[in-house]
């Protein structure tokens, strides 16, 4: 009989103790070896007509190989691979059935969540010196193979995988809208104060994408002219309808030469920062208001009575805040020319800001000590990793006309002399 005790063993310092996580991996195991076990009965019925000079099966399920451990998002899973037999000796060896599992490779250490897992730890500021330490807070305190090296010829394929796509061929591709930005970044950079050039385009099918991005000479016109002149020698002919950005003049008048048909539509949120910054600030509240009514307009004729109102106002106290405001008012009414349902996404430049924050975090923690090279590798895995959860364009099904060059008036398509639902 099993005498009782009042000894409470205390959890190890480096021991989970966590049913739920436990429970998870347990259902994750037996899962996982179902999985196995029915690809490789699957893979052995293929072959069930393959049948030896005795009448026997060619090819059978020959147990087990020895147990593994592999690395997953819930941490590790002991694992056994099933193993597969040709049974014949009428082929060379190198000729005889084989069976590779796809679920799970040879030599596979680690499930592909944990690889898509190390960059944006790394983005996330981590150093690869911490990984080990930082994946065993995640993983458990055994996760092998995530060695610094191991890190390091991660990043080697990222660099692989970055010049692979900065070479790629864009003859096929066509951005009905694209959006502009220059992103400062406290990063190695002096001395001649670059940024990061940015350009991110919409498909015909609505979906966002990275176009292109450089590291520039602040946001000069050459420097946004070379970007632009690279997309077009890889093939982008057709040129955008609309191009979003703000008031950096480099890339207006780069796009007026390189892609001259392209419409300029200023980002209404930098426009109205840039106002607010010419009043006191006791007036912020109500100048914003009357910018917001501009902004929101349900016509161009409404905008620019709007605008008038907001000159008679404040234009003889402050010049300077309405002459900010009314030298770009064609670029920044655009897009009444274009479906009402774009108006959200062509009215700012945020998509690029958004993106960026992290990256921003990440050279705020390493307290600016990157590399060019490091920026370039950052920024393609960070908008590589974001761009999986960019939200198509709303109104997607107006695109198309867009591209056949029909006219819109206050957001409603005019076809035929008549105004159409633009629904």
């Amino acid at each position: 009989m099993k005498a009782d005790t009042t000894i409470i063993p205390f959890r190890q310092s480096d021991s989970i103790d966590d049913p739920l996580s436990e429970l998870a991996r347990e259902g994750a195991r037996r899962m996982l070896a179902e999985a196995l076990k029915a690809e490789a009965d699957a893979f052995v019925a293929s072959f069930a007509s393959d049948l030896l000079a005795d009448g026997r099966q060619r090819v059978v399920r020959h147990g087990y190989g020895s147990d593994r451990t592999i690395q997953t998002g819930i941490g590790a899973i002991e694992v056994r691979r099933p193993k597969v037999r040709d049974r014949s000796t009428d082929f060379p060896e190198a000729d005889k059935v084989r069976f590779s599992s796809n679920i799970l490779p040879k030599w596979a250490r680690r499930s592909k969540s944990i690889d898509a897992l190390l960059p944006v730890l790394y983005l996330r500021g981590i150093s690869t010196g911490d990984f080990q330490e930082a994946l065993s807070a995640l993983l458990g305190p055994d996760a092998p193979n995530l060695s610094p090296g191991v890190i390091s010829r991660l990043t080697a394929g990222w660099q692989g995988n970055y010049d692979a796509w900065q070479r790629r061929d864009l003859s096929a591709r066509r951005y009905v809208y694209v959006w502009a930005d220059g992103v400062y970044l406290q990063a190695r950079m002096e001395p001649e104060a670059e940024c990061i050039l940015v350009i991110i385009g919409a498909t015909p099918e609505g979906k966002k994408e990275l176009v292109d991005f450089q590291v520039g000479i602040r946001e000069s016109a050459q420097s946004w002219r070379e970007l632009l002149i690279d997309i077009k020698a890889r093939g982008l002919a057709m040129a955008p309808e609309v191009a979003v950005g703000d008031g950096a003049m480099g890339f207006w008048k780069a796009v007026d030469e390189v892609f001259p048909r392209t419409r300029h539509q200023r980002c209404w949120f930098h426009k109205i920062s840039n106002v607010l910054n010419k009043f006191p600030k006791s007036m912020a509240p109500a100048v914003k208001s009357d910018l917001q009514n501009i902004h929101h307009a349900e016509t161009r004729a409404d905008a620019l009575q709007a605008i008038e109102t907001f000159k008679e106002k404040y234009g003889v106290r402050y010049a300077p805040a309405v002459a900010c405001l009314t030298k770009t008012v064609d670029a920044l009414l655009t897009s009444y020319d274009f479906p009402v349902q774009h108006w959200d996404h062509l009215h700012t430049s945020n998509p690029i800001e958004s993106v960026f924050a992290t990256v921003r975090h990440r050279t705020a923690r390493t307290k600016g000590a990157l590399s060019q090279k490091t920026v370039k590798l950052m920024v393609f895995c960070l908008v590589r990793a974001a761009s999986k959860t960019w939200r198509r364009l709303k109104g997607r099904k107006q695109l198309p006309k867009v591209i056949k060059g029909i006219k819109f008036t206050g957001g409603v398509a005019m076809i035929a002399g008549t105004k159409t639902n633009a629904a």
